[in-house]
């Protein structure tokens, strides 16, 4: 196996091919005089080629120390290059931040708050992955996440970056004037509503709250989803009632395109947090946990 070269050495041959002096060089270096020719010798062995010529008044490089010192100096130049680059990244908000969540929070929560992040910080990437599913965002390579603050792993830091979310069952006009409207919560299993399959492929059950009972619904209907969307897109169309944050059906309410029941007994999720594994974050990751702070 080829012996792997000793960088001190060839940083302490740098050093005294640049002051031309052994004397100068161990003052840089911090060593005695001795201990560097001692460092010289031991490369110069280790090579098998002489690199200075010494006389007592000079001190200059061989033809092999001029090559040697070329390829060594633009090395060392090269590290030092990306040491200060490094340093940047240490001190300034730039690279790439990944966030992983659910899609809804991708485009009510984040999006909203971050649009103008870009402006503020061009050096800084964002990317956010939307997934239903609960991941280990250390395991999957991400800087953080988002998720309801009862659901965030235990150890982790985490920062309120919403206010409660409270859902709405919504329907559309046309769907309660052919069904009419259900007048206990109960009713709603005998309507079309619309269900959320989970990762885990149950049904997302309904919750609602009244006189300190919990009433937990089993969406009975013909449509089914795995998102937001596409279940509001339904209940506009007439085809059930859905359940969704209220923060998404603000819009369709105030149009009269969709109508709200059982407002007051809706179930109300704790805010939403940003969550992260440690307090040594990056300035970076750093400037995205400002921008989202409540």
């Amino acid at each position: 196996m080829r012996q792997q070269e000793n960088y001190n050495n060839l940083h302490a041959f740098l050093v005294v091919a640049q002051e031309a002096s052994f004397t100068r060089a161990a003052g840089k270096l911090g060593i005695s005089q001795s201990a560097l020719s001692h460092i010289i010798k031991q490369l110069e062995t280790r090579l098998g080629v002489q690199l200075f010529t010494r006389t007592t008044r000079s001190l200059s490089l061989t033809q092999a120390g001029q090559k040697l010192f070329g390829a060594v100096e633009q090395g060392f130049q090269k590290i030092d290059n990306e040491l200060k680059k490094l340093a940047h990244f240490r001190t300034s908000p730039a690279g790439l931040v990944r966030i992983n969540t659910g899609s809804q929070v991708v485009n009510t929560l984040l999006l909203p708050k971050l649009a103008d992040f870009s402006e503020n910080y061009p050096d800084i990437q964002l990317e956010l992955i939307s997934e239903n599913r609960f991941v280990d965002i250390v395991a999957e390579g991400f800087d953080a996440g988002v998720r309801f603050g009862n659901a965030v792993a235990e150890g982790m830091i985490a920062v309120p970056i919403s206010a409660e979310t409270r859902m709405a069952a919504v329907a559309s006009p046309d769907y309660f004037h052919r069904y009419g409207f259900p007048k206990k919560v109960r009713d709603l299993e005998q309507h079309q509503c619309i269900g959320y399959r989970l990762d885990s492929g149950g049904l997302f059950l309904w919750e609602f709250h009244h006189n300190n009972e919990t009433i937990k619904i089993k969406p009975q209907g013909r449509w089914i989803f795995n998102e937001d969307t596409p279940a509001l897109i339904a209940a506009k169309k007439g085809l059930g009632i859905a359940y969704l944050p209220e923060d998404q059906v603000v819009a369709e309410l105030a149009s009269g395109e969709l109508i709200r029941i059982f407002s007051e007994q809706s179930h109300v999720f704790p805010s939403f947090y940003l969550y992260y594994p440690h307090r040594n974050v990056s300035p970076a990751l750093r400037a995205v946990i400002d921008a989202l702070r409540m």
